[in-house]
């Protein structure tokens, strides 16, 4: 029954290695997703008209959002002209390397597919997933840890989580993932270790001697441009993080701690100094 709430959560990036450039001018890639506890929600009420508004007034709610491009692909795939008026409560910051607006679409997608039984298949709700972004398949498919590759659209599912608390914080500054990929210092000739493999090793026999494999290929360029990004990270060290990296293309920074009490004296740290902060408890999943 409407009106009817979903929580959209957001990721983090265990790794992000750039691997090529291709003739189309996309960049392949290999990463590790993992969910946070750091969530958007979104309202569904009944009307007519495809309608939307929004918490942040920074954000459009036209045509532009991907709330809106998700219904609006959705009624052209199920050939349909239903209405709804979508509250998007935005908490996730934008620019950040969060996924925020990918999940949200993903939301949209599948919460829309039933609340109009529109009877979308999921081999086709994962096309229109993958038109939206490179990373909404994620939002809409997966719970836990997930391997990406290609552009970041070929997942595969790991059935892990995630047994350290996670500190994730947001040092306020916007960087827009079109900048990070004209920007980063590209590797392409490396080795690349197997991310997949080192997950497992992590999550399942808690084996930390591979966690140096996990690099973030934005993180050198990033932390040129935007120095206070490289201080949080090293914030996040001296709090106690035994591993912190950049998430996605940044600008948020995430650590991870052995201890509740070490995670939270990090994230009181980090909001005193006025930056938006989420801790994540072990075993997190988006079925929760």
């Amino acid at each position: 029954m409407l009106p009817f709430s979903v929580k959209s959560f957001a990721k983090i990036n265990l790794g992000l290695l750039i691997t090529s450039r291709r003739a189309d001018g996309y960049h392949t890639l290999e990463t590790v997703f993992a969910p946070i506890d750091w969530y958007d929600t979104i309202t569904f009420s009944e009307s007519d008209a495809l309608s939307m508004c929004c918490t942040d007034p920074l954000l459009p709610v036209d045509g532009n959002n991907l709330c809106m491009r998700a219904a609006k692909a959705l009624r052209e795939s199920a050939g349909i002209s239903a209405g709804i008026s979508i509250t998007l409560d935005k908490r996730i910051p934008f620019g950040a390397g969060l996924g925020g607006g990918s999940s949200d679409a993903a939301t949209v997608l599948r919460t829309l597919n039933e609340l109009w039984n529109a009877g979308v298949s999921s081999t086709d709700l994962h096309s229109l997933a993958s038109g939206l972004g490179a990373d909404v398949p994620y939002f809409l498919e997966m719970k836990g840890l997930a391997f990406a590759r290609g552009i970041g659209d070929e997942l595969e599912d790991l059935s892990l989580t995630l047994p350290f608390h996670i500190v994730t914080v947001f040092p306020e500054e916007h960087i827009s993932t079109v900048w990070a990929y004209r920007h980063f210092y590209a590797r392409f000739e490396r080795s690349v270790p197997d991310l997949k493999v080192l997950a497992g090793r992590l999550c399942t026999a808690g084996d930390r001697s591979g966690l140096g494999a996990f690099e973030n290929d934005f993180e050198p360029a990033v932390f040129d441009h935007y120095p206070l990004v490289k201080k949080v990270k090293q914030a996040l060290l001296d709090q106690g993080s035994f591993f912190a990296s950049l998430s996605g293309s940044g600008s948020a920074v995430f650590g991870f701690f052995d201890s509740l009490g070490e995670a939270e004296g990090a994230a009181a740290i980090m909001r005193g100094m006025n930056y938006r902060v989420c801790i994540t408890a072990p075993g997190f999943s988006m079925a929760q």
